[in-house]
């Protein structure tokens, strides 16, 4: 479920040994834009007066977020509202996807979390350069700090900005990492129990149970940190 390997690779002579590779993530990410495509197709209401479930599940969430946005960002800043919406609903069905079992899990891979949330922050950073010009370089040094503690201040204040770029990943995936090898652990443990006589099978149905449990836990952890990671990039963009 952890392990990236190539599916369809090919090195391109006509730019040196550069190597093309169709791997399991990109697979996995094309499964999650079709169901998140499919989702949309059955909420599409057709202009019909009385919704149906699915519209109205996507109108909640999409409501939700719009919510989101405008308490983090600000009421005029609906033009963000897309791109939170697009990246809640990439990383929720990403977490979903993985629960099920012998699926790989995307947002389990450091390369994707550290992707998304880098490019966020590069981003944003863009963003605050547009919008502040060199008034944003500024934000680094607090007002009426002395002179012989500037570099020590510049220094730490860039630091923490740059640790954003990766706590914001790190986050993502060091709980969906520590959620599945959880499970992965406790259900080879209960299978070598089921498996091995009737005594020890009847008797591990408590535990059993708990693990059921434990699975309940981890998809409500795949709805928290999809809403964590889109409220801390909305944070970010506020900021």
């Amino acid at each position: 479920q952890f392990e990236t390997f190539s599916l369809i690779g090919f090195t391109a002579p006509i730019i040196g040994d550069f190597y093309i590779s169709f791997t399991n993530i990109g697979l996995y990410s094309f499964i999650v834009l079709t169901i998140i495509l499919g989702l949309h197709t059955l909420g599409n209401n057709n202009f019909a007066l009385v919704p149906s479930s699915y519209s109205i599940a996507l109108e909640t969430l999409f409501a939700t977020i719009s919510t989101i946005v405008r308490n983090q960002i600000g009421e005029t800043k609906e033009v963000y509202i897309p791109f939170i919406y697009s990246l809640f609903l990439f990383i929720l069905i990403s977490n979903l996807t993985s629960n099920v079992p012998y699926n790989f899990a995307i947002t389990s891979s450091i390369i994707v979390c550290l992707g998304l949330s880098v490019t966020i922050f590069i981003g944003v950073t863009l963003l605050a350069i547009v919008k502040h010009k060199i008034k944003y370089f500024s934000f680094f040094l607090p007002q009426g700090t002395p002179g012989p503690l500037v570099p020590i201040l510049v220094l730490i204040e860039l630091v923490s900005n740059l640790a954003r770029s990766v706590s914001l990943g790190l986050r993502l995936f060091a709980n969906l990492v520590a959620g599945h090898t959880l499970m992965a652990i406790l259900s080879s443990f209960l299978f070598k129990l089921f498996t091995s006589s009737i005594l020890f099978s009847i008797l591990t149905l408590i535990p059993f149970a708990v693990f059921v449990g434990i699975i309940g836990l981890e998809i409500a952890v795949s709805f928290i940190q999809a809403y964590v990671f889109v409220l801390l990039t909305s944070s970010y963009i506020k900021d």
